[in-house]
């Protein structure tokens, strides 16, 4: 498990939770392993009752089971939960995409999805996981800031921590290939303000995963709800 450093404006609480949902979407804590109160408690020199509360709140985030009197453990990821996550993303992100074909967008933001794609890579061919995942929400994320839709990113992604699980696994594992390509594509669309292309290249960009799907559960059979 990586440690992350505390920030000064943290409670107890709220850094147990980072640090145990960074660990968790890019699984340093594999699906369906044991989480240890005491261990985390050492380990971030908090008392149990914050890594308690911390364990809560991400057993309603459907990413922590707690079973009684047995412990706490990372829940595997289930295929329908990614399923709905991706339904709620698809719906939202071409409402915005569509907005920002109707709408146009400036110099400045192309040069900004211009300058995250040449990040992406470079990123890519270094093979570093966790970059190349974060640029790749930066693309997403420039994509509702261009047409001032930030908090409507923000609800998506918090709603997509299932989903991240499996992008990291998918990256991690190889069977992710298109995702340059991908973004490569629908900014094509933007820059044409052709919404109907646009909504079909991200439609392709967030299935791909049902492709990937016997690929990765070949691979980890055991990460996964039966």
């Amino acid at each position: 498990m990586k440690i992350l450093p505390r920030l000064s404006h943290e409670n107890a609480r709220a850094y147990a939770v980072r640090v145990l949902l960074y660990n968790i979407v890019n699984l340093e804590l594999v699906p369906g392993s044991s989480i240890s109160e005491n261990e985390l408690s050492i380990a971030l020199s908090l008392s149990r009752t914050p890594i308690r509360e911390a364990l809560i709140e991400l057993s309603r985030l459907e990413l922590v089971e707690i079973l009684p009197q047995r412990g706490s453990y990372v829940s595997k990821i289930s295929y329908e939960q990614i399923e709905e996550s991706r339904f709620i993303r698809l719906v939202m992100e071409t409402a915005v995409l569509k907005l920002v074909c109707q709408q146009g967008i400036s110099q400045s933001y192309l040069d900004a999805f211009e300058d995250n794609l040449n990040r992406q890579r470079s990123c890519h061919s270094k093979e570093n996981i966790e970059l190349s995942l974060q640029i790749d929400d930066e693309f997403h994320r420039l994509i509702f800031e261009s047409v001032n839709k930030l908090r409507t990113y923000h609800v998506i992604k918090r709603e997509m921590l299932q989903f991240d699980r499996l992008r990291t696994l998918s990256t991690t594992s190889g069977a992710s290939r298109h995702t340059i390509q991908d973004h490569e594509d629908i900014l094509y669309a933007i820059r044409r303000q052709d919404a109907e292309l646009a909504e079909m290249l991200l439609t392709r960009h967030l299935t791909r995963h049902r492709m990937e799907k016997e690929e990765l559960m070949a691979l980890h059979p055991d990460y996964f709800v039966d």
